[in-house]
């Protein structure tokens, strides 16, 4: 009854294997890197590169099931050998923009509807978990704020409904361990639409200074990320932002749904990672 928990050093990776260790089940960790995870003692480790098919055999080899981000390049001969394995569910990290409309066509979109579509079409039982913002975005806002106080924006008063990367977790380990959540799907968010704005005053409060909102032009901010972010996701992430632009974004049920209790907020989330953002 092994479950392989794929981007075991991604923190709802990491979470997950805590997760269902506590609950005495075999966890295979897989990372693409996996002498540099730290793990419960007694978690199997493996490589696991998402890019790489000549990987997955080993990975999966008395595998029940697989908690699997989205990674469309090589879905098809992941699932191949997921069902040779015996794989009897896998659960899918997506996201929201799975559920584009079909005209919406950018990498975002592509990667998670690509997903999403080849283990709909696989023979082996599957569950995605959309969720939208994660909280952890923030942590990309650290440098600015540890060294000036400022955070510059496009759009300081876009909105998003940030995740807690715990919840996804909690929502992942609820569908791992429970048959009746097997062949859903589920959209996943924070408990209320914040502005960037009030995601930045959420961390002063944590960190216990005042820190301000610069609105930038969103060329200025291309230019600002283009030695780690490729232009077409750059131009995505604008797009999606110049659309919530002073819209609310609808808060979805998922995390309470599948985990019995609310979703944690966005203080809370500031809170326990005011270090991140501390000089």
């Amino acid at each position: 009854m092994t479950t392989l928990v794929t981007g075991a050093r991604g923190r709802v990776g990491r979470v997950l294997i805590d997760l269902l260790r506590s609950d005495g089940r075999p966890v295979r960790a897989g990372s693409n890197a996996p002498e540099e995870l730290s793990l419960p003692t007694g978690t199997e480790s493996v490589r696991c590169a998402l890019g790489e098919p000549e990987t997955f055999p080993a990975a999966l080899d008395g595998v029940t099931s697989v908690f699997l981000y989205a990674q469309a390049s090589h879905a098809d001969a992941f699932l191949t050998e997921a069902e040779r394995a015996g794989v009897e569910h896998i659960v899918l990290l997506s996201s929201t923009a799975a559920l584009a409309p079909e005209d919406v066509r950018n990498p975002i979109v592509d990667m998670h509807r690509d997903a999403e579509r080849a283990l709909a079409a696989a023979p082996i039982a599957s569950t995605a978990l959309r969720p939208g913002g994660f909280a952890t975005n923030a942590l990309g806002w650290a440098q600015s704020i540890r060294t000036e106080g400022v955070v510059r924006l496009p759009y300081p008063e876009a909105h998003s409904t940030p995740i807690h990367e715990r919840d996804i977790a909690e929502a992942a380990h609820a569908v791992l361990t429970a048959d009746a959540h097997r062949g859903t799907g589920h959209r996943l968010s924070g408990p209320e639409s914040l502005t960037f704005r009030e995601h930045v005053e959420h961390i002063g409060r944590a960190v216990g200074r005042p820190l301000t909102v610069e609105a930038v032009g969103p060329e200025e901010w291309k230019r600002s990320v283009s030695a780690f972010m490729p232009e077409v996701y750059a131009d995505t992430l604008l797009a999606a932002w110049r659309a919530a632009d002073g819209v609310p974004e609808e808060v979805a049920p998922g995390v309470e749904l599948l985990t019995g209790h609310p979703a944690r907020t966005f203080a809370a989330w500031a809170e326990e990672h005011a270090a991140a953002f501390t000089a």
